[in-house]
């Protein structure tokens, strides 16, 4: 006879190996995310869900990635222009930060009665913490107070690591891309600066550092001598 958690353990083992193969697909920061706020309104007990990337500045650079609701979208930016509320709290530091009961929510204020005026009882924000900073936070709303379980909370953890690791590959995915495109482009001109002023290589580069990015393109085709 086969144990109920013993059952359990392998449906979730199922389904979060579905989870990584479909992440593995997923091709950008945008799809990437997308593909991880489905997966959590259909895996758990949550209304709806939101992702936040932090930038190199911190909370000073908060981006909303994407969102299941506008009102999710509504109380991100609450929280992004006063500088305070869970969403802060959990970008700044390694803790998840549940809000149990909006209604009943005393740290913030005036954000708890927004979300409460919106439908939403129980908010919990997940930062996606990697070895050396956050790069996000992942967020889980329910309409109902009290709605997660410490059990709810255990597996909103397992999907925010797997959401840490799929993004934070996507986005080196795109930046050496566009590192690789930008090299491109400064080869191609390089090229065009030696065969159209019979440049050196490394003048060629010279002139192309010494020149403003919004007038690259007018100096490649005069540059000073």
């Amino acid at each position: 006879m086969t144990d109920t958690s013993d059952a359990t353990a392998v449906d979730l083992a199922e389904v979060f190996g579905e989870l990584a193969i479909d992440l593995e697909d997923a091709a950008g920061v945008e799809p990437t995310v997308g593909t991880v706020l489905e997966f959590a309104v259909a895996a758990f007990r949550c209304t709806d869900a939101g992702i936040v990337l932090v930038g190199p500045g911190g909370r000073k650079n908060l981006r909303v990635a994407e969102v299941t609701n506008p009102v999710v979208a509504e109380l991100y930016r609450l929280q992004i222009d006063a500088g305070s509320g869970p969403l802060i709290e959990a970008a700044e530091g390694s803790a998840p930060v549940l809000v149990d009961d909006t209604r009943a929510e005393s740290r913030w204020p005036g954000w708890a009665e927004r979300a409460a005026g919106r439908g939403i009882g129980t908010v919990l924000h997940h930062p996606m913490l990697t070895k050396s900073r956050t790069i996000g936070v992942l967020s889980f709303y329910s309409a109902d107070p009290g709605a997660f379980t410490a059990y709810d909370e255990a597996l909103a953890q397992i999907l925010c690591q797997h959401a840490t690791v799929a993004v934070a590959y996507a986005r080196n995915e795109e930046t050496l891309t566009e590192a690789l495109e930008a090299r491109a482009v400064v080869g191609q001109a390089i090229g065009i600066l030696m065969e159209r002023h019979n440049l050196t290589e490394r003048s060629a580069f010279n002139v192309l550092r010494a020149t403003p990015r919004t007038t690259t393109s007018s100096s490649a085709a005069s540059p000073t001598n």
